[in-house]
């Protein structure tokens, strides 16, 4: 698919698909590398009975200085990669399972199920997406827990929120494939609803959702900061995460330290911008409205 994109595009939009892989592959590396990368652990806070010290500048030993807690800020940068690409994985994942076959069901079912399962979905998009996910956090482990239950938390979270979207993107599709002519042949020599469903309509009417996982994507790390940021995320000792982390910085910024505040804001930006860069490219070159072709 990559080179497919590549192939495809010209001009700003090729220079948007790269500049928009070439952050994702920073976010994914830097992820995977994290113990490698980072100088000192996530929850570290002495070396050789020293402690760092809080609010230390930049420098020495500390190249970004360190929180008002005394982590190390570049550590708990580079880790909180880790957790924001675990979280990305398990919501997107367990949003595809749900809102596809919701999804499914609900276009080639019809009728009155699918009514209520439209009818569930929109009164899920009445509630703001952050406030649902803050819900969502309390119930599953009491808005604050260990890493293990932070990201399932987190996770559901995001996927109580998404699951809706995929819900009503693949149910437009299986609505729109199952009047098609070869489905129709598939029921004429007798195959049953199963067969029908999985191998005829299901692997039609899921071309648009790489668009809708990239937007979801950034989205989920926008949220998991969100959750962090408001005291419902991860426990600092269990995992580095960047909502949290800006979340006691702000008291440092007014008094004019912007060491702790400035490198998680920016692994947020950065890496929802290369996300958000590919969904976008994704989004142009699937509509052939707006697909620019080199000469």
């Amino acid at each position: 698919m990559a080179i497919r994109i590549l192939r495809d595009s010209a001009g700003a939009q090729r220079a948007m698909v790269l500049a928009g892989a070439a952050l994702v592959g920073v976010f994914v590396l830097t992820a995977l590398l994290a113990p490698v990368l980072a100088p000192h652990g996530y929850a570290q806070l002495q070396d050789g009975g020293v402690l760092y010290g809080s609010q230390q500048r930049p420098g020495g030993g500390h190249p970004l200085g360190t929180t008002v807690t005394g982590y190390d800020v570049l550590s708990r940068t580079l880790w909180g990669a880790r957790t924001a690409l675990l979280v990305i994985l398990l919501a997107v994942t367990l949003s595809l399972a749900g809102g596809v076959l919701l999804g499914l069901v609900a276009g080639y079912v019809g009728g009155r199920l699918d009514r209520v399962l439209v009818g569930v979905a929109d009164a899920m998009y009445a509630f703001p997406s952050l406030l649902l996910a803050i819900l969502v956090a309390i119930v599953v482990s009491h808005g604050r827990s260990s890493l293990t239950g932070g990201l399932a938390a987190a996770a559901v979270s995001v996927t109580v929120v998404f699951v809706p979207q995929y819900l009503r993107v693949v149910r437009a599709e299986v609505v729109r494939v199952k009047a098609e002519a070869f489905v129709d042949a598939a029921r004429v020599i007798g195959a049953g609803h199963g067969r029908i469903m999985f191998r005829h309509v299901l692997r039609n009417s899921v071309r648009s959702l790489p668009v809708v996982v990239t937007v979801n994507a950034s989205e989920a790390i926008l949220t998991l900061a969100g959750l962090g940021f408001l005291g419902f995320g991860i426990e600092p000792n269990s995992a580095a995460e960047w909502g949290y982390d800006l979340n006691k910085a702000v008291p440092d910024v007014t008094a004019g330290i912007w060491w702790t505040a400035v490198p998680p804001g920016i692994a947020i930006v950065l890496t929802v911008l290369g996300i958000t860069l590919i969904g976008e490219s994704l989004s142009d070159l699937t509509d052939p409205r707006l697909r620019r072709r080199a000469a």
